[in-house]
């Protein structure tokens, strides 16, 4: 019989571009409806205990709304703050909202504050290579955008500077 391998051992084999595509595919397919948000927030104004507001916060931090996903991490501190029983969930629903913000170096801290307590917690472990190799990615797209701009400055100065000199010896 095979034996199954550990999700952490798993990862370990993936790049971390994969492991963005896989997490980045799973977002995709969590995005709550209109109707269940709706319905959690009108739990969760009947009766605002802990965990109605936790599952109306983990709800909208998969949302597809950049407000909807600032206002769940607003919601999710607030109840790491108050002492929520289930802080590790905060903390990556907080973070997940974050990396669907484009924070991934806020998400990235967040998820290393998860490990530190569970290191081998695979969703914390999951967001975690998905942000860095995020954060890379955005590197280096930044690094190719700073080239092509340079090159494109460098153009124009041999522009500027081959005019000038036509310009040059025709004055004379």
């Amino acid at each position: 019989m095979g034996e199954s391998i550990p999700k952490q051992q798993q990862q370990q084999q993936q790049s971390p571009q994969e492991i963005k595509q896989h997490l980045d595919e799973v977002l995709q397919l969590s995005l709550p409806s209109r109707e269940v948000l709706e319905e959690l927030a009108v739990a969760c104004a009947k009766d605002p205990s802990p965990d109605n507001t936790f599952q109306y916060a983990f709800a909208l931090s998969k949302s597809s709304e950049k407000a909807e996903l600032r206002y769940a991490v607003t919601i999710l501190d607030g109840l790491v703050t108050e002492g929520y029983g289930y802080q590790a969930d905060c903390l990556y629903a907080a973070a997940t909202a974050l990396y669907l913000l484009g924070d991934y170096e806020e998400a990235r801290t967040r998820c290393e504050n998860i490990l530190r307590s569970q290191p081998d917690l695979a969703i914390g472990l999951e967001l975690h290579a998905a942000s860095v190799a995020s954060m890379e990615q955005r590197d280096a797209e930044k690094l190719k955008q700073a080239a092509i701009g340079g090159g494109a400055a460098l153009a124009a100065l041999g522009v500027v500077a081959g005019v000038a000199s036509v310009v040059m010896a025709n004055s004379h």
